[in-house]
């Protein structure tokens, strides 16, 4: 089996002593062929040896991971990071399917990214979850601005977030509707998407449906009550939601 020829980059020494035994003591797959302790020498690095996977700390001096990926003409490896980062950048993360390990580095957390970045790998799938993280950063004060990378049979889809009317579970899949009157159906259940949009103004009305709230049109009082949609879908809100629910447009829509 060939192995992936890996990138690691950290400014602390340390940092990287530590990922680089991990990586020999759980993931055999893993060539490391470079170690870098700088953004400058990471780009060096990446450009000459053209490496298939890149572990990358975000918070470096000089220059961020950020900055450095805007930098590479064209990012044909994948990505790993790794982070002590805010809750905010790891919603980021989730919102753009992008793989990350917080420090201090667990081994069945590294050994699972891994294997999944070697599937990519495999697959050669063509990955926009890069491009969306960065999208996603550049516009973190609004969160209905931003985009989410929905895993799906063919690969990624990449949808703002204020096009997403609502997701309805269906057993341990989410189904996604459009403003454009599309949907589209993903293989993760919907409670990870309720905790990827909870700061995005959606709301889980129901154990089958997850909202947003910018799309409500309506909502009739009842023992939980009903919310019209800006399509016109009629979602029927659980009894022990409504406060929720409630509480929740209060807040938005400031009544």
């Amino acid at each position: 089996m060939n192995k992936i020829k890996t990138i690691l980059v950290d400014d602390e020494p340390r940092g990287l002593t530590s990922l680089q035994k991990l990586l020999q003591m759980n993931c055999a797959e893993v060539e490391v062929i470079s170690c870098c302790d700088s953004a400058w020498e990471a780009k060096n690095k990446i450009i000459q040896l053209h490496p298939e996977l890149v572990f990358l700390d975000i918070a470096m001096p000089g220059q961020n991971s950020f900055e450095l990926l805007r930098d590479l003409r064209e990012i044909n490896f994948e990505i790993i990071f790794v982070t002590a980062h805010s809750n905010y950048m790891v919603q980021a993360f989730h919102l753009s399917a992008v793989d990350y390990l917080l420090k201090p580095v667990e081994d069945d957390l590294l050994i699972e990214a891994v294997k999944r970045a070697g599937k990519r790998i495999e697959h050669k799938k063509e990955s926009y979850q890069i491009e969306t993280l960065l999208y996603n950063i550049q516009r973190k004060t609004g969160s209905q601005k931003q985009k989410l990378c929905i895993s799906s049979v063919k690969g990624f889809l990449v949808v703002e977030i204020q096009d997403i009317i609502y997701c309805e579970a269906s057993n341990n899949y989410t189904n996604f509707y459009f403003t454009n009157g599309t949907s589209i159906c993903t293989s993760k259940p919907i409670h990870d998407y309720e905790v990827m949009l909870q700061d995005c103004n959606f709301v889980r009305i129901h154990k089958s449906f997850l909202i947003n709230l910018e799309h409500i049109k309506e909502y009739i009082r009842g023992e939980g009550g009903v919310v019209i949609l800006s399509n016109k879908k009629e979602v029927e809100v659980s009894r022990r939601k409504k406060d929720l629910l409630l509480t929740k447009m209060k807040e938005y829509y400031k009544f």
